[in-house]
């Protein structure tokens, strides 16, 4: 298994940064990543969650990293986001509610964190001339069936849309776009992980025929950093990563136990989809990732070395049209890299 995702990183030394949702999964091993590549002159931790503040604090204490910052704070709330963003030159926007039945259950609560939070980002960059914004997105909002998905779809437009707001501020936004975090909290890993921990006869799948894309959290934030070098403003980028059946990943974490199909969840779907075939047409094909074009007039393409590919018309990326399958001893190392 190849390490992603590590030429061309954006330069954060002597730079202000600040992560929303940076207690999360993804904050946390992104602030560990550029503790130590960089030296940064601040790194804003931005969460509304103070216990998940006061352990990170621990593990990581400003009394030794002289630049990190914890700043209790919501997206929903524009003031304090525009007073934490003073000074900042990049933002990184993680925080969202995730979970697809959360949301289904919470629709108000989905949509005040996660399209008027996205909103809120956006007037708090411009506000204080921010230089570069990159938002985290989602398969599910890609076609999306749940309200989740349908939140970050309105994020991902508001975000893009965003570019045509910033003026003489000058503010980049971009989107970047991925599916499933080996390990991330809350995902099927360490789910089935704990279970055969505890000892169960079987593993739940939903589906035998369920397909998903498969990304490591420091392959995550090591694409996101070089999605932050190249980034002229409205892209939306996406990684090319491997796909696994879920069949497969369970028989890998637990070659003896037998399968026990318990049928689809709402709002799941069967495989994720990256780039629909309506996007193809404005997208193309660099080594390692793709770049969906925004269809803003003033937008030119990235001056980018290597060749630039063109995507057919019918190209669609989805988890099982991949020509990229991970093998077990692949989703070992994988495993491996997040425990880190």
């Amino acid at each position: 298994m190849q390490d992603l995702f590590t030429d061309q990183l954006v330069d954060l030394n002597d730079k202000s940064i600040l992560v929303t949702g940076g207690t999360g999964s993804f904050g946390k091993r992104f602030i560990r990543e550029v503790l130590t590549r960089y030296k940064p002159r601040r790194l804003v931790i931005f969460s509304r969650d103070e216990a998940k503040q006061v352990d990170m604090e621990r593990d990581l204490p400003t009394r030794t990293h002289r630049s990190l910052r914890y700043f209790i704070g919501d997206v929903r709330d524009r003031q304090r986001l525009e007073m934490a963003m003073r000074d900042i030159d990049i933002v990184i926007h993680a925080a969202a509610l995730k979970h697809v039945p959360v949301a289904e259950y919470n629709p108000m609560e989905c949509i005040h964190t996660n399209v008027l939070g996205a909103e809120n980002v956006v007037h708090a960059a411009i506000a204080n001339r921010v230089s570069h914004v990159m938002a985290l997105s989602t398969d599910k909002a890609v076609n999306p069936i749940n309200l989740y998905g349908a939140s970050k779809l309105a994020a991902d437009k508001i975000f893009v849309a965003a570019n045509n707001l910033s003026g003489s501020a000058g503010t980049k936004f971009s989107v970047v776009r991925y599916g499933n975090v080996v390990g991330s909290r809350g995902s099927v890993v360490p789910l089935f992980q704990k279970l055969i921990a505890d000892g169960v006869d079987s593993l739940p799948i939903t589906d035998p025929r369920m397909t998903r894309f498969w990304i490591t959290l420091p392959q995550g934030v090591r694409f996101v950093l070089s999605c932050l070098e190249m980034m002229k403003g409205g892209e939306i980028f996406v990684p090319k990563i491997p796909s696994m059946s879920m069949v497969d990943l369970a028989k890998t974490l637990a070659p003896n136990l037998p399968i026990r199909t318990i049928g689809i969840r709402p709002g799941e779907k069967l495989h994720e989809v990256l780039i629909t075939e309506d996007d193809a047409h404005n997208t193309y094909e660099l080594t390692d990732r793709f770049v969906i074009e925004p269809t803003l007039a003033f937008w030119c393409r990235l001056d980018i070395k290597e060749e630039i590919r063109q995507l057919p018309e019918d190209f669609g990326y989805a988890s099982n049209r991949n020509d990229w399958w991970l093998k077990p001893d692949d989703l070992e190392w994988m495993i491996r890299e997040t425990e880190k």
